[in-house]
């Protein structure tokens, strides 16, 4: 098998599945108990939060283990409007989120919020004097995602950090989910309030995510119950998922630049590979974008019919993103960057990890060759 398919989700890693295994056989108490069996649970769940701060320089910031990314995306956005719609109701995001943030918004929108959802130029980018003209002094919230999860574009975020610093009642939420372990994240130098991350995007497990954010910021539960995580996410904490995910977190970035300069060696030979045919558009930016993520378009082939194509020689890679793969429609995204409806049906997403080898994009190329012929 070949596997081009990184963004939507990873393989785990044996020290990480190990760490999973033996904290559930070992230390399965309730962190919440205060007998010493569960204190020790609870101090595994500190010493994970102690790490994961650490290694994205957020020492001033408190993390919430939550069952997913788009948990804690929710929780920060609907926890920040909440809290503060006395002070104002308007808040900022942009139209190539993330379905977990851009839906989010729609719903706050229909709940008397009103949202302003920035445009991005062609590379994928917000532009920063749009984005000041749009702050108003009764904006609370901004919030976008810092690599984009479909083409890969890299917003500016330390711009936006600085720009929003001057505003200090507003609170800025950045989802790093395809960022972590890729390009550096250091939270403090981002001047970021609130940031999402998931496991199983970094070689962890799925149903594992976490909500950093910073110490004095109020946040609206979105979970009622227990007292559990700061009074913001009830119910017993899921102790060998924490261990698991500062584990993946750790590894993922031990070799991040080795990494990095690898891939981008990868993502150039596709580039190039890619780019004989008439029929394919590169549509990520070269010089903006992560060098994991090729989107492209196609003409005169259907998306799927492509993918499927590649996938009875058991190569594997995405129409869009995995979170609107069944959805029927041009893609938002593609849209927002000036692409018309046929080119923005018809897409596909490569996305290369250090996995990835050069065998297996000599393969590729091999079978790109044949299914264009069968195609046309």
């Amino acid at each position: 098998m070949i596997y081009l398919d990184y963004t939507s989700t990873t393989p785990v890693r044996d020290e990480v599945l190990k760490s999973f295994i033996e904290t559930t056989k070992n230390f399965w108490g309730n962190p919440s108990s205060l007998y010493k069996f569960g204190v020790i649970s609870d101090n595994l769940l500190n010493m994970a939060r102690d790490q994961m701060r650490h290694l994205i320089d957020a020492k001033k910031y408190e993390v919430i283990f939550t069952g997913s990314a788009t948990e804690a995306s929710n929780l920060a956005i609907k926890g920040i409007a909440y809290e503060n719609r006395k002070r104002g109701k308007h808040l900022i995001t942009t139209v190539v989120e993330h379905p977990s943030v851009y839906h989010t918004f729609e719903k706050l929108k229909d709940e008397g919020f009103e949202v302003t959802f920035l445009d991005v130029e062609k590379d994928g980018r917000i532009n920063l004097e749009t984005l000041k003209k749009t702050i108003r002094k009764d904006t609370i919230l901004v919030s976008m995602m810092y690599v984009n999860n479909e083409i890969g574009s890299i917003m500016p975020i330390k711009e936006v950090g600085e720009i929003l610093k001057h505003h200090h009642k507003i609170c800025f939420h950045v989802d790093v989910v395809q960022a972590l372990g890729k390009i550096p994240v250091r939270l403090k130098e981002m001047n970021v309030d609130l940031a999402t991350i998931s496991a199983h995007k970094i070689y962890g497990l799925k149903g594992s995510g976490a909500l950093f954010f910073r110490k004095g910021i109020k946040l609206t539960p979105q979970q009622i119950g227990g007292t559990q995580e700061f009074n913001l996410r009830a119910g017993t904490v899921d102790v060998p998922s924490a261990v698991a995910l500062a584990k993946a977190m750790r590894l993922a970035l031990e070799d991040i630049e080795d990494n990095y300069h690898y891939v981008m060696k990868l993502n150039r030979r596709m580039r190039d590979i890619l780019s004989k045919y008439d029929e394919i558009i590169i549509n990520s930016n070269a010089e903006h974008s992560s060098p994991f993520i090729i989107n492209c378009s196609l003409k005169g082939i259907k998306g799927e019919t492509f993918v499927r194509a590649f996938e009875q020689r058991d190569i594997y890679f995405s129409t869009k993103s995995a979170c609107s793969s069944k959805v029927v429609s041009p893609s938002r995204v593609l849209k927002a960057i000036g692409l018309d409806d046929d080119l923005a049906m018809n897409e596909v997403r490569f996305s290369l990890s250090h996995l990835t080898t050069n065998k297996e994009i000599d393969t590729f190329e091999e079978v790109l060759h044949d299914v264009i012929n069968e195609l046309n």
